[in-house]
């Protein structure tokens, strides 16, 4: 714009209105760019859209003083709409828009401009180079500024895809309520509520002994397997981890995920034998390993009211977990029940028994409670008794056994008989002899 206001009021001739306008668009310009250089990015937009403003208006007011000729009113007038379209919506064009004209009429105030229709060669050429001249260096800041967002971009994804690698790393170390709750920022899922649920208790008998003869390594691999193996099965019953405590671990059911009181008490049974079973294979494989001590698991059961949500110092470390009487009832039963076995309240043998065979062994005394609580054993589901028994296990000096029927496959029933059968002919071979 500065060189067709220049070509045109002071070629051949001298004027001084447009060389001073001149100087002191240029001047603009220089000053623009500092201030835009050393702004904070809040303060770049707010200027940019004053300096917009400014331009409208001086190229509003230099379009008067070369009398509105055709082409240069045209070429910059287009300008200003495509860069208020680009940069703004209608609101900056409308804007933008009113600057010009209001430049125009400054311009007219000062000089009465003649309208000319037609533009001189020297006019036309100095205006378009002037445009193309825009043109190009605006298609370089563009592409500059694409190139900046695409990094940006590359740099955003690296970074969201480290936080999903967190978030996927912290969900193993959080109950799924919790992981939940904060990866949706809703505080009022860990908020504190009384819930009726099952909460289970084990423990290895005999472990704390163990870790004495044990190296820390082949400890380490013990616990890991055994805990990998027990939260395998935790997670098909659909259970959650509440905490691990050494070798002991708490379940609860009935929290964020629920099928009713007696369907949480029976999955949470169901759990238990399955943990029970799995045991016996494990038993092996660390007797392969040189381990000849048989683990065995203690396991108590309990359903009640709990009060379940977020306990501890909220400026330090929060724990999401369930308090209260049942909870401590659930902890006693573990304690108190023999190597191998599964021991029930009343509360949660009444919601299984019509599925789940169970002893009544009595009444037992707990620590906290000023009163004898009485106890079931689980025996096993009362579709694997009798005829339609498919769970078998015997355990001898010399001489141990499981069979679970539900988990041979067909092409391995040959092998499990002929295997039986051999072992039958070499036990009477050598009681005949």
């Amino acid at each position: 714009m500065v060189g067709t206001l220049v070509s045109y009021r002071s070629w051949p001739t001298f004027d001084i209105i447009s060389t001073v306008l001149a100087v002191l668009t240029l001047i603009y310009l220089a000053v623009t760019r500092l201030l835009g250089d050393k702004s904070s990015e809040e303060k770049k937009e707010q200027l940019e859209r004053v300096f917009g403003w400014a331009d409208a208006a001086l190229i509003g007011a230099c379009l008067c003083l070369v009398d509105f000729q055709i082409l240069p009113t045209a070429l910059f007038a287009t300008i200003i709409q495509f860069n208020a379209s680009l940069q703004g919506g209608s609101r900056k064009w409308l804007e933008d828009n009113a600057a010009f004209f209001i430049g125009a009429g400054i311009g007219a105030f000062i000089y009465t401009p003649v309208w000319v229709l037609s533009s001189s060669i020297q006019i036309s050429a100095t205006t378009l180079i002037g445009v193309s001249v825009y043109i190009i260096l605006y298609g370089l800041f563009v592409n500059r500024k694409i190139r900046s967002m695409t990094e940006q971009i590359e740099e955003l994804n690296e970074i969201n895809e480290k936080e999903k690698e967190k978030g996927f790393q912290l969900s193993h170390y959080i109950s799924p309520a919790v992981y939940s709750a904060v990866g949706t920022n809703d505080q009022a899922k860990l908020q504190t509520d009384r819930k009726r649920l099952t909460v289970f208790f084990s423990d290895i008998q005999g472990f704390t002994s163990l870790s004495e003869e044990l190296e820390a390594e082949t400890l380490a691999t013990l616990l890991n397997l055994y805990l990998t193996e027990m939260t395998k099965i935790i997670s098909h019953f659909g259970g959650t981890v509440d905490k691990f405590m050494g070798d002991g671990i708490m379940v609860i059911f009935g929290d964020h995920e629920t099928r009713g009181t007696k369907g949480d008490c029976l999955r949470c049974v169901s759990m238990a034998i399955a943990m029970k079973k799995r045991m016996r294979v494990l038993q092996n494989h660390w007797f392969s390993q040189g381990i000849k001590k048989k683990l065995q698991i203690r396991m108590g059961i309990n359903t009640g009211f709990c009060t379940v949500g977020t306990f501890g110092a909220k400026s330090h470390h929060l724990d999401y977990t369930a308090l209260g009487t049942h909870v401590n009832l659930a902890s006693r039963l573990e304690s108190a029940a023999d190597p191998g076995e599964i021991l029930l309240s009343h509360e949660s043998w009444a919601l299984v028994k019509d599925t789940i065979m169970c002893i009544n062994k009595g009444m037992i005394e707990a620590k906290g409670f000023s009163y004898p609580i009485e106890v079931y054993q689980v025996v096993d589901f009362r579709k694997n008794l009798g005829s339609n028994q498919t769970y078998m296990e015997t355990n001898l000096d010399g001489f141990s056994m499981h069979l679970d029927l539900e988990k041979i496959r067909n092409f391995e029933k040959e092998k499990v008989l002929y295997d039986l059968e051999k072992a039958i002919e070499t036990i009477k071979d050598k009681v005949i002899q």
